[in-house]
């Protein structure tokens, strides 16, 4: 996500951050002839910074390869011997990180894992399952109604809304909060694009849109963050905006070329909202306006039709390892006593799904921000399965959280400090020849504050 439009560093408090994650933002202040780190930078300096990174360091990275799905894990004991991928090439180690967004290695070696929401009361929890009571922001302003035909429950729903009110809050449920992709868009004529209606365009997905414009709610729905050189991280914002609501559901345990139509179906989506919102004439003319004076950004993404690379998987599956994160470690009423690095970030969920209320209008649900607390240590056991379950495996981005308490650890610069710490770990268990669960923490301390970890916060 960070060379696929997210250059607005999601950071909580930037203090949390060291290591190679820190060296990074800081190689990104050196690329704008700064002395200190940047938060804010285009996603074409980001992917250069990467990929100059990789080849000063000798890494060889292999491009075009995908996990095969149901077989590609081959296991001895409690071990993962090697990978296969979908082109049959293989791959062996001593020990394996998964790394990505969707947890794939992680379901192929049998570890245990979640999609959605727990219940609340599974981990004493208050922000967890079902959330009507907390969705106050990005949420209906005036009363909408949600039928096909205007007043006529028989014509139907519209697309994406969800029959009735959900169950009580705290309710656990298997949905997921939503994706959307994050455009680069700029405001300078000679490099900005023009919106363009996606073919297969249907006006019906934006019916809910254009009447919630109509019921008098003129909010411009998105969220711009001005990134260097005119451009921006843009974001979902209000009720209906670029978050596809409810429909990212099958997403985490779907099958390659479902994700696919999946990520295909959400562009297709946002940039039909983005030519709707641009161009008809049930659109507010401010908001019209707003929509005609930025475009995508012709300089970013040049090889993807200056599109994001990446759909924003802010959550897909979870591990549940032998210690689960939870919003008591949030809040600070648990505290790791095994650190590999910091969180820092509000406790925070987008909307779930979109519902018809008891009155006959619609409502979204999911939302959570709740923030208030400083940087908490994220525990190593977090990110290693259960040792029942496999012994040469760490997962620092899917790693074991509930939905509420992975809402605040979901940054990319704390799967960055996590994912370096994994990689610590496991240099570790291979020098010793040990299962991951066995690394000695002392020894693994020692060494990442070494490498300029922060492994404990320090009231700054």
């Amino acid at each position: 996500m960070t060379v696929s439009g997210l250059g607005a560093t999601d950071i909580g408090n930037k203090a949390a951050i060291g290591g190679m994650a820190r060296q990074f933002y800081r190689r990104l202040g050196r690329a704008y002839g700064k002395s200190e780190e940047v938060w804010m930078f285009e996603p074409h300096v980001a992917e250069r910074e990467f990929e100059d990174w990789l080849r000063s360091s000798r890494v060889e990275v292999v491009r075009g390869e995908r996990l095969k799905l149901k077989s590609g894990v081959t296991k001895h004991g409690k071990r993962i011997d090697s990978i296969v991928m979908e082109s049959g090439r293989s791959f062996r180690g001593s020990v394996f990180i998964d790394s990505s967004y969707e947890g794939d290695l992680l379901a192929g070696a049998g570890v245990s894992y979640v999609v959605g929401r727990e219940p609340s009361s599974k981990y004493d929890e208050s922000l967890n399952g079902v959330q009507t009571a907390s969705a106050v922001k990005h949420q209906f302003v005036k009363q909408v109604d949600p039928y096909r035909t205007t007043g006529d429950p028989s014509s139907g729903l519209l697309p994406g809304i969800e029959p009735g009110p959900p169950p009580p809050d705290g309710t656990g449920d298997k949905r997921v909060q939503a994706y959307c992709y994050r455009m680069c868009t700029t405001d300078v004529s000679e490099k900005r694009r023009p919106w363009e209606k996606p073919a297969g365009y249907d006006p019906a997905r934006y019916e809910l849109l254009l009447r919630n414009f109509e019921a008098g709610d003129p909010r411009v729905p998105w969220h711009r963050v001005m990134l260097p050189n005119r451009k921006t991280d843009t974001n979902n914002n209000f009720a209906i905006s670029t978050d596809f609501l409810g429909m990212n559901y099958a997403y985490a345990e779907a099958d390659h070329a479902t994700r696919e139509r999946i990520a295909a179906d959400h562009r297709n989506w946002q940039q039909g909202l983005m030519w709707t919102l641009a161009n008809d004439p049930r659109v507010p003319e401010q908001v019209r306006r707003e929509f005609q004076t930025w475009g995508r950004a012709r300089d970013e993404f040049v090889d993807n039709d200056n599109w994001p690379y990446q759909l924003y998987i802010r959550e897909a599956r979870r591990m549940v390892g032998e210690v689960v994160m939870t919003q008591n470690h949030c809040q600070g009423r648990l505290a790791a006593d095994d650190s590999i690095g910091l969180a820092a970030y509000t406790m925070d969920s987008h909307n779930v799904q979109r519902y018809v209320d008891a009155t006959g209008h619609v409502r979204n649900e999911g939302d959570v921000q709740v923030g208030g607390f400083p940087p908490y240590p994220v525990s190593f056991r977090a990110i290693v399965p259960r040792r029942d379950e496999c012994e040469n495996l760490l997962v620092p981005v899917c790693l074991s959280a509930s939905h509420i308490a992975y809402g605040s650890i979901r940054m990319e610069p704390v799967f960055m400090v996590l994912a370096e710490s994994a990689a610590c770990a496991a240099s570790i268990a291979t020098d010793a020849k040990c299962a991951v669960q066995d690394v000695p923490y002392p020894r693994l301390a020692e060494r990442l504050a070494a490498d300029g970890q922060i492994l404990k916060w320090e009231k700054k």
